[in-house]
């Protein structure tokens, strides 16, 4: 009988999409991948997810799960190793506590608007991006890269001296932002030593290579020695 891979409905602009599929390729998981434009609000989709959002995850057996959170951590507990939360209580908490810092805090702050200027725009056809409401994402940009390189001032990764789901979680949100060329990493160098290692990762190969059609990425955003 052929084996029916886990589905992944998802879009890869969307770092929460891209934080399920790193943590699919840590934990050895094989699946398919299906492109689902949300705006659509397809009857088959809604029916997997009644939130319209993805990222959705459908297993072998049709069990549908949606949100990254609970999609990564439902993985996690079935998968067991390698442990991409911690090895005690206290390295858990911490590692989620930046989970939740990257994937609310700076999502709201920085990411979602710099995607809806340049990217939800121009795939919409909805005009220019707004150079002001750009700047001010900038800006708090570099407050989230300082944030960042005061972390790994002590860490060799953001939690701990392990790679962990934090990890994943920030390299998500980087990623998206880096593609459309808006990461100022000449002033970030312990970011970029540590955004490197995340781009040498087996995992991280998928994201590197997703594409816009009619928009390509900036030069140096699939070489890990930019």
């Amino acid at each position: 009988m052929r084996e029916v891979l886990p589905e992944l409905f998802h879009d890869p602009m969307s770092p929460f999409c891209r934080k399920v599929r790193i943590v699919l390729d840590e934990m050895g998981v094989r699946f398919s991948l299906t492109q689902e434009d949300v705006s659509l609000r397809r009857e088959e989709f809604l029916a997997l997810n009644p939130a319209g959002e993805v990222p959705v995850l459908v297993d072998g057996n049709g069990f549908a799960l949606a949100d990254s959170q609970a999609i990564v951590e439902f993985v996690q507990d079935v998968r067991k190793e390698p442990d991409l939360l911690g090895p005690d209580p206290a390295q858990r908490a911490e590692t989620r506590r930046l989970v939740a810092w990257f994937d609310r805090k700076m999502y709201r702050d920085v990411t979602s608007v710099i995607i809806e200027e340049k990217i939800h725009k121009w795939r919409q056809k909805r005009g220019k991006p707004d150079s002001a409401v750009l700047a001010a994402a900038r800006g708090r940009l570099r407050l989230h890269l300082d944030y960042m390189e005061s972390l790994l001032a002590t860490r060799f990764w953001l939690a701990s001296e392990r790679f962990s789901l934090a990890d994943i979680a920030a390299a998500s949100q980087i990623s998206c932002i880096d593609y459309v060329g808006d990461i100022p990493w000449s002033s970030s160098q312990a970011t970029r030593e540590w955004y490197a290692r995340i781009k040498s990762r087996p995992s991280f190969q998928p994201i590197l290579d997703d594409r816009l059609a009619g928009m390509p990425p900036d030069d140096h955003y699939a070489d890990p020695d930019f």
